[in-house]
């Protein structure tokens, strides 16, 4: 039996598209934000610290709510495309805000400010943006495997974004005139280019007809309900930690540009680790789709991942020790490569949670489950910002010449041994991850 195709690669190419754009905004503020504010306005790491965690814990909420919103949306332009299109437009306005804050302003002032800011761009606009573009993987298509090329081709434009953005960023602002001007224009340019995106991305692909829910009753969940629906699908709960955890490992490889200045004395080093962590990703998402076809799913591809993720890190770790830039390179690339079939099968493991349960209870709620999702996103980002208040504990003083012998350890323990843990944990949850088994299961009774 062939098997039913929605999209043209023009389709594809169209979605994974947005992915660039809203990596346009979230590249440059993982990796670059706070050492922005510490390193050129001369704010103090703990508050800044302080101030993402708290904010990323008002975005979590946000998500929830913008996902039941979403579900709720029914416009002749479908569901996700109308918020998608409008709330970039937010987040452009936004990004350009972080980076210029004034100068004029007293230390309370730039400290609120900022909050303000970064608040409005995470809880409000890139939520309402990400959750949109999240879900069209359910929108666009039904078919499993087209559900895990769009992951694939998404990341690949993620990680090809973050390469560049991570690469050029330092040395770009440098061009411009260096300090706060220089980071200034920076962002509006970023702004601008991925507004230009966005666009186009909206406009190149058209979701598919809703379906009617099975019963009137099953279409008037509450908000509560919705979530209890969600949540008693095993499979789902699990994958909510995994996203926690995938961002909560961005924040400890966002102390990558401290690491490169302070322990390998040289930031324009963080290019280089960008590169050999990025590129490899890359390659990997371009073929995932053919290997997670030949596996019959996500769940032998992630498990092998995984193993060779942890033995990536491990010497990752006994090289930078040593002191070999190179292998360190090498060794990041080694463990990049391990990691990337999660990310190019993890939006197709949340539309095949929404399928598992809308085949047990009825209920259709990718909205929600993406939001969700997006929350555990948010969860890890926040957790991540205490890699600040670590470092300001452990004596951090932006600029200085050397740092004390526990701020080097703290960053050490930060960017070399926590991601271990983490992708040992990551491991143990991937075992219980066979929601596609399950779904077939189900189809076949």
């Amino acid at each position: 039996m062939t098997e039913q195709k929605y999209l043209k690669w023009y389709n594809k190419a169209g979605y994974a598209s947005g992915e660039m754009a809203g990596n346009t905004v979230y590249s440059l503020l993982t990796a670059f934000v706070m050492f922005y504010l510490t390193d050129t306005v001369g704010l103090n790491m703990g508050i800044v610290g302080t101030l993402i965690f708290v904010s990323k814990l008002i975005d979590a909420l946000t998500d929830i709510a913008f996902g039941r919103m979403l579900d709720k949306t029914n416009t002749r332009f479908g569901k996700a495309r109308p918020w998608m299109l409008w709330a970039y437009i937010g987040n452009a306005v936004m990004l350009v805000c972080c980076f210029a804050i004034p100068e004029g302003l007293g230390e309370f002032s730039k400290y609120a400010y900022f909050f303000i800011a970064y608040t409005m761009l995470n809880a409000v606009f890139f939520t309402a943006h990400n959750i949109s573009y999240s879900s069209l993987t359910s929108l666009l298509t039904k078919n499993a495997n087209e559900r895990v090329q769009l992951g694939s081709y998404r990341f690949f434009c993620a990680f090809l974004t973050k390469i560049i953005v991570q690469y050029i960023t330092v040395d770009a602002v440098a061009a411009l005139g260096g300090g706060a001007r220089g980071w200034r224009v920076l962002a509006i340019i970023y702004a601008v280019v991925g507004l230009a995106i966005n666009t186009i991305s909206v406009f190149s692909v058209k979701e598919l007809r809703e379906e009617a829910p099975k019963t009137e009753e099953k279409s008037t969940l509450s908000f509560a309900q919705s979530l209890g629906v969600a949540f008693k699908n095993k499979y789902f709960t699990v994958l909510c930690i995994i996203y926690l955890l995938i961002y909560l490992d961005n924040g400890f490889t966002a102390m990558g540009i401290y690491f490169a200045k302070y322990i390998i004395g040289n930031e324009s080093v963080y290019g280089d680790i960008s590169v050999a962590f990025n590129l490899p990703i890359m390659i990997t998402l371009l073929v995932a789709p053919i290997i997670t076809k030949k596996l019959r799913g996500a769940y032998k591809i992630n498990i092998i991942g995984y193993v060779i993720a942890i033995v990536g890190r491990i010497c990752l770790a006994v090289a930078a020790y040593k002191g070999s830039v190179l292998w360190l390179l090498v060794f990041t690339a080694v463990g990049a490569v391990g990691i990337a079939p999660l990310k190019a099968t993890n939006n197709a493991l949340v539309s095949a949670c929404a399928e598992y349960t809308y085949k047990k209870t009825g209920h259709k709620l990718d909205g929600i489950m993406f939001s969700c999702a997006s929350f555990g996103i948010k969860i890890g980002g926040a957790l991540g910002a205490v890699c600040g208040w670590l470092l300001n504990a452990a004596g951090y003083v932006e600029n200085a010449p050397v740092q004390s012998a526990a701020t080097v350890t703290m960053l050490n323990v930060l960017y070399l041994w926590a991601p271990i843990g983490l992708c040992v944990v990551m491991l143990a949850l991937l075992f219980f991850l066979r929601v596609e088994r399950a779904n077939e299961k189900l189809e076949s009774k």
